[in-house]
């Protein structure tokens, strides 16, 4: 009886079998991504070109791109709602509370990581607690009635505080990037004569720059499109409201009609500083996604 002797490289070429279901699996997956993103940019992409067309055409609808691009619909938008005023209170309300969170926020999560303190997992606790229960607008009159104790009832200042007191999501974010720092430069640092704050201010924060980028983004962006809050602190200051609030002035034209396309056109220059801030925030964002990878 003969044995077949196969060669070397031949069994090395051989191919492989095709894994049917590993394939299929790749596929599904594709297609899930795929209508994923078209159902998150279709919406973008509607009111982009929505805010190029005259409020009739968006009425009649059946038309994705507009027949006639009207550029006016944006200085018609910038004017009729003040966006100068309602622009300037939003930068400075969401600049102000990214500013206040990222403070507040780093340096609660360095005395967590770095020392050792009667109360430290209950506070720890109480900070992941305000991430998991979210009762929405019940807390607005309790937070008015605060505010209005502290006389900032009818300013911007009140719905700053407030805001930057919800930074639990920041601060556990910005606990993991501490914990990835080592801790023999706080002990050489020690050595040489340096203080906890110096530390913190001169070694910490450089090394805490992507997380800090990160967690800008998401401060901004959250302060940004916050609408409820601002809404009622400023319903008797108009002059005080950010552009959230201010895109309800776009509704209606002087003759009671609707101006969907001023509104659309003002969405998107509410858009725009947002997209800025990601563009700036971007490679920070990307470290920390490359970090999560590797680890």
């Amino acid at each position: 009886m003969k044995t077949e002797v196969i060669p070397y490289n031949a069994a090395i070429n051989k191919p492989k079998p095709l894994r049917t279901g590993r394939l299929g699996g790749q596929v599904l997956l594709w297609i899930f991504l795929l209508a994923t993103a078209i159902l998150i940019v279709f919406p973008i992409f509607v009111t982009f070109a929505g805010a190029f067309m005259s409020n009739a055409e968006l009425s009649t609808g059946g038309r994705l791109l507009p027949s006639v691009w009207h550029f006016e619909n944006f200085r018609e938008a910038w004017v009729q709602a003040n966006f100068s005023r309602f622009t300037w209170n939003s930068l400075m309300l969401s600049g102000v509370t990214t500013i206040g969170t990222l403070i507040v926020a780093s340096m609660a999560a360095y005395v967590c990581e770095r020392m050792t303190f009667p109360g430290k997992s209950l506070f720890v606790a109480i900070q992941a607690s305000t991430m998991f229960i979210s009762i929405g607008a019940v807390v607005i009159r309790p937070q008015f009635e605060l505010m209005i104790k502290l006389d900032l009832h009818t300013s911007l200042w009140g719905v700053i505080l407030i805001l930057i007191s919800g930074h639990a999501y920041i601060f556990f974010i910005l606990l993991s990037f501490l914990s990835g720092i080592s801790r023999e430069l706080d002990e050489a640092a020690r050595i040489d004569g340096c203080s906890n704050s110096g530390i913190f201010f001169k070694i910490i924060l450089p090394l805490l720059r992507p997380g800090l980028g990160v967690g800008a983004l998401f401060t901004f962006c959250g302060a940004w499109n916050e609408y409820l809050r601002p809404l009622v602190f400023t319903m008797n200051t108009p002059d005080l409201q950010t552009l959230t609030v201010g895109l309800s002035y776009l509704r209606y034209g002087a003759s009671a009609a609707v101006q969907t396309h001023y509104m659309l056109a003002g969405a998107v220059l509410s858009i725009l500083p947002l997209l800025i801030v990601y563009m700036i925030a971007n490679k920070q964002f990307m470290q920390m996604t490359a970090g999560s990878l590797k680890g």
